[in-house]
């Protein structure tokens, strides 16, 4: 039976309540759609593989240097993209995490129906502690749509409508909100279809393209409207970057893309369409695995993947996310964290080390802004390098994950490859033909996609910019930007650890691009 939300959330209650104060806002002039390649790398974008992107970016903008926000996972980037906020400020900071006010002794799956339901009920409401920009353009009364063939589509907009018509349905792996907008889908085009055995779910993408086009567009577009599609994310775990597999995901993701821009030229309306794609994060091959709960016990560590009874004082939650693993300390322990940092430092699989409270060698967590109230003591990105994989793809991670683990891809780490994603956009507001080499990151489609819609006081008060540079109306100004490394070490007897991140950042926002470490005995 599938996990339906029970009631309005308090966040989206207030957001909708104040619309009814609000000036009546104008209608935009044009309308925006984002389609999303979940999992997609820039390096995979071509004249071959991906004939209508390729065209869409020949009349628009690429955005040569494009960054998830770390960690560079699904649900953390669904919410950035949703939101134009930091990690920190979102709440969202992992796929899976440890919150002991939801779950006080299993992690849990930031996008699952059931999840997001009891965060809200324990937070009163802001389970995401930002509106997101549906949120927001239906405070002012203007309609959306958000469709995706993965739960990550309900993080955009997750407050329940009452069974009935409505101008902005919601659509997350094959159920709807309203309940009711599911009837004529499976009407329409049958069951949403099931998982395969390869993992390939270009059919699920299909079939949530032709929802969108087939029902939630019947009787025009709205103002906004985000299309998710689930590949080539899961073929890249299933079969890695480059495989035959991921590269038949690549083309299956265009083919839709094609679709929908067929559609909106069908109707007329491309000459008033933006259109955004972008990706939620990269991908890696995984070079190496090490199940760092396991790593961590025969070290001495009282470590689980779980916390039954609770999280006692001194004991550690591992959480894996892939390429990287937070870990949580009971009481938040002084000498148990300085023991976890100084024996991470030394591991031949850790990349790079964040901290919640300052400590030798490490990264404060506010660095990488994943300092959220509940964050973990300790956050490790695992070891990568740029060697290639068997398909001749470069970027080789370490992965958090069991020795017989099945996954040849992966992603959350900081190797580049990981951190930097795919951002194209065209239409009437977009300048044509244009490479920005400068640097952008999922933060920033939120505040350009209110400035195009005309809510400019809202995209000011993000922490993404808009992207100013590509467009062809007024928009900010480029003001400052600048190129970080930051450093981190701690000597001991034995050698030195040496860490560092590569930041950038435009406008006074930053933006991760890589970041990795080293253990070298005999260096103290």
């Amino acid at each position: 039976m599938k996990t339906r939300l029970p009631a309005l959330t308090a966040l989206a209650a207030l957001l909708l309540c104040a619309a009814a104060s609000l000036s009546a806002a104008p209608v935009p002039a044009h309308r925006v759609v984002v389609v999303v390649f979940d999992g997609m790398r820039p390096d995979f974008v071509s004249q071959e593989t991906t004939p209508n992107l390729w065209r869409l970016a020949g009349r628009g903008v690429t955005f040569a240097h494009h960054h998830p926000v770390y960690l560079c996972s699904t649900e953390v980037n669904g919410t950035a993209i949703a939101t134009g906020a930091y990690p920190s400020h979102s709440t969202v900071i992992a796929n899976v995490d440890f919150r002991p006010r939801i779950d006080p002794q299993l992690t849990v799956a930031i996008e699952a129906p059931g999840i997001i339901r009891r965060g809200d009920d324990v937070s009163g409401g802001r389970y995401i502690a930002v509106p997101t920009v549906a949120e927001i353009l239906r405070a002012h009364g203007l309609p959306t749509v958000v469709a995706g063939s993965k739960q990550v589509a309900l993080l955009h907009d997750r407050s329940r409508r009452p069974n009935g018509p409505s101008d902005s349905p919601v659509l997350y792996e094959g159920s709807t909100l309203p309940p009711s907008a599911e009837l004529p889908l499976s009407a329409l085009l049958g069951d949403f279809p099931p998982v395969p055995q390869d993992q390939f779910k270009g059919a699920r993408d299909a079939w949530t393209t032709g929802a969108l086009l087939g029902e939630f567009w019947k009787a025009g577009l709205p103002t906004y409207t985000i299309l998710w599609l689930s590949e080539p994310d899961f073929s890249q775990h299933a079969t890695g970057p480059g495989s035959e597999q991921s590269l038949r995901a690549v083309k299956s993701s265009d083919d839709n893309l094609g679709r929908v821009l067929s559609e909106i030229d069908r109707r007329g309306l491309t000459a008033t369409t933006d259109v955004f794609v972008v990706s939620d994060h990269g991908f890696s091959t995984i070079g190496w695995k090490v199940d760092v709960a396991a790593e961590l016990s025969q070290a001495g560590f009282q470590v689980g993947r779980v916390a039954m009874g609770g999280l006692k004082p001194g004991s550690v939650v591992a959480v894996s996310n892939g390429g990287s693993t937070l870990l949580y300390v009971g009481g938040h322990d002084p000498e148990v964290c300085r023991r976890l940092s100084a024996y991470l430092e030394l591991q031949d699989w850790a990349g790079v080390v964040f901290s919640r409270d300052p400590l030798p060698g490490t990264f404060a967590l506010s660095e990488a802004h994943i300092d959220s109230p509940e964050a973990p003591d300790l956050v490790v990105s695992l070891r990568w390098t740029l060697g290639k994989s068997r398909t001749g793809a470069p970027g080789l991670q370490t992965s958090d994950l069991s020795p017989t683990a099945k996954k040849e891809g992966n992603h959350a780490s900081l190797c580049p490859t990981d951190m930097h994603n795919i951002l194209f956009a065209a239409g009437p507001d977009f300048r044509s033909g244009v490479l920005d080499t400068l640097p952008s990151g999922n933060t920033d489609v939120a505040p350009t996609v209110l400035w195009i819609l005309g809510l400019k006081s809202e995209a000011s008060t993000m922490d993404g910019r808009v992207l100013g540079e590509a467009l062809a109306v007024d928009a900010p100004p480029l003001k400052s930007y600048e190129v970080k490394r930051l450093e981190a070490s701690r000597t001991t007897m034995g050698g030195s650890w040496k860490q560092y991140l590569q930041v950038s950042e435009v406008n006074g926002v930053r933006y991760l691009d890589e970041g990795n470490g080293a253990f070298a005995a005999g260096t103290h």
